[in-house]
């Protein structure tokens, strides 16, 4: 069964706490936190602070997406705020397999995160040390971007790599994931959907996220 992780960037920050009791509430496996520093991205959102209030209202995982340079200098502060899943970025780690040990010393799980331009065949010497590949199918640093659909074929790549590696790891999609795209990516390989606009825009939210979770996976 695949995965729903809202993305709380895409909330209403002036009742947050409503959003994170409806998230609660509903078929979602996952809160999806993006946190930005303006200088791998173009844009800053939130860090331990914010992680930590939301950690004391979830009860269900945080999935903690750091898109920022240096990521290591902060594992552990995250992990400490609440983080489940920390995910760091290819292109802002020199030393990925040092990181990912890193993450996993801390007892989260550890996650990479791919720009669209990045290429999945990066991974390939690393793939069974990774609990989770996001792959990015818009230009990371500001939601309510279109989905990039040449992510669909980076995900059939990544499934082959997973399947010849015998390796377990999740390919979790982020970025323009809504009901008009749910089921390809599910088909093509995707185990985690994270949905931001898609899902707080939405006139009923937990019927979104309903719709998303029903859709059916068929994979290699």
């Amino acid at each position: 069964m695949h995965l729903i992780a809202p993305s709380v960037l895409a909330a209403d920050f002036t009742r947050l706490a409503d959003d994170i009791a409806m998230v609660n509430r509903s078929e979602a496996d996952w809160f999806h936190l993006d946190v930005m520093d303006g200088r791998f991205v173009p844009n800053i959102t939130f860090g331990m602070f914010i992680i930590e209030a939301i950690a004391k209202m979830a009860i269900k995982p945080l999935d903690v997406h750091l898109m920022i340079v240096e990521p290591e200098k902060y594992v552990e502060q995250f992990k400490s705020a609440g983080a489940d899943v920390i995910t760091v970025h290819y292109e802002a780690c020199p030393h990925l397999h040092r990181t990912l040990q890193q993450i996993k010393a801390t007892g989260a799980k550890a996650g990479v995160a791919l720009n669209p331009h990045t290429p999945v065949s990066v991974l390939e010497d690393l793939i069974e040390d990774i609990d989770l590949v996001c792959l990015m199918s818009v230009n990371p640093g500001f939601g309510g971007q279109r989905f990039i659909y040449q992510t669909i074929p980076k995900i059939r790549k990544l499934r082959e790599m997973i399947v010849t590696a015998n390796a377990s790891t999740l390919i979790e999609i982020d970025g323009g994931v809504g009901l008009q795209n749910a089921e390809s990516l599910l088909q093509a390989g995707a185990n985690v959907l994270v949905a931001g606009s898609s899902v707080f825009s939405a006139k009923d939210p937990e019927a979104t996220i309903k719709a998303l979770k029903a859709f059916e996976k068929n994979t290699l």
